[in-house]
Formats: structure tokens, C-alpha cells, sequence
């Protein structure tokens, strides 16, 4: 199956907010790079639609994690929190994040500078009403790799914490290719000391 289609399966499980967020997709797909934007300029996905495929392939992620460890968080929530984690990479219509060149992708130096997650917020919350558990997961959703992330360590709710290991998943195991099992010697108590 194609991106597209994967995309589009995961937007018709937008139910209870789907005026809002139907709103909110006319935008990105009509007057942003939403569509075609990379996922970074140098790390992972640095190729036209890698934000989309890094997207799609996070929610995808979240939903089985849901499904395993958290079924009684709404469907919805890890819909609309993984799919637009980093909607703030796009920048905003009249000023793009990223900007293809001659030699791939780079940073648009003109825009005014909000963090990806602060502005991811900020894009979604002005379309789509969230409750404080959708608020933070998107807001926090790198974990403990950014510092001002320590405000809420342990104290995540299982929503951002489905996020945060759904994001890191994805993007090391699924894009990066790490492999998920490697043989290693086992640690022997000569071997200690």
C-alpha cells in the first residue's frame, strides 16, 4: 500500500472531531508543504514526503502500542496526537521550514523560530480542540532527549509516553534500519572484575 492510502485509512479514524480536523487537512494539504515536505534536512527522511511517511509510520506504531498497552486511550487521541506530532515542520504557508535546493533540503533561515513542538501545538490546537493529555503528548513527545523536557519527566501521561516511544521506534528501527536483536556475549563474572 502507498503512502497516500495509508494516510488516507488513518484520517477516516478521526470521527468525533472530524469537522474540525477535516478543517485543519484542507489547510495543510491546500496551503502548506504538508504533502511533500521531508522529515529533517540531514537525519532521517530527508526526501520529499518524508515528514508524511515519518508521520503515518509514528501513528501506525502508536495504534499497536495502544493496542497492547493502553486500549482505553481513544483511538482518536493517538490518531490526531502521532499524526501531527510534527506538523510544526512545515513551517507555516508563507514561510516553509525546509526549502529544496539544487542539492536536496535546507533550513529556511527567514521564518520565525518556534520549536518543532511548540509550533506543532500551535498548528493543531488552532483547528482541532484537544483535551491536556493530546496537549502534552505533542508538545513533549521527543521524551528525554530535549532538555526543557525535563519539566515533565515522570510525569508524562501514558498518552505521551505511547508518543515519545512510537516517535523513537519508528525513526530508529523502521527508517534507520537499526536492528532490533543483536547476539551478544553474555556478561560472565570473570569478566568483572
Amino acid at each position: 500500500m502507498d503512502i497516500i492510502n495509508e494516510y488516507e485509512l488513518l484520517k477516516e479514524k478521526i470521527v468525533e472531531r472530524k469537522k474540525e480536523a477535516g478543517e485543519f487537512l484542507k489547510f495543510l494539504e491546500t496551503r502548506t508543504t504538508w504533502l511533500t515536505s521531508p522529515a529533517s534536512t540531514k537525519y532521517h527522511l530527508s526526501e520529499e514526503r518524508g515528514l508524511l511517511i515519518h508521520s503515518v509510520g509514528v501513528t501506525k506504531t502508536c495504534l499497536l502500542l495502544r493496542e497492547l498497552l493502553a486500549p482505553e486511550i481513544p483511538e482518536e487521541s493517538c490518531v490526531i496526537t502521532a499524526l501531527f506530532h510534527d506538523v510544526g515542520k512545515i513551517g507555516m504557508p508563507w514561510a516553509p521550514r525546509y526549502i529544496k535546493g539544487e542539492t536536496g533540503y535546507f533550513y529556511n533561515t527567514a521564518q520565525v523560530e518556534i520549536s518543532i513542538a511548540a509550533r506543532s501545538l500551535y498548528l493543531v490546537a488552532t483547528y482541532i480542540p484537544l483535551n491536556e493529555d493530546e496537549a502534552q503528548a505533542i508538545l513533549y513527545h521527543d521524551g528525554q532527549y530535549i532538555e526543557e523536557n525535563r519539566y515533565v519527566a515522570h510525569r508524562e501521561t501514558p498518552l505521551t509516553l505511547l508518543l515519545t516511544f512510537a516517535d523513537t521506534w519508528t525513526t530508529a528501527v523502521n527508517e534507520e534500519k537499526r536492528p532490533v536483536w543483536r547476539k551478544r556475549p553474555l556478561l560472565r563474572k570473570e569478566d568483572t572484575g
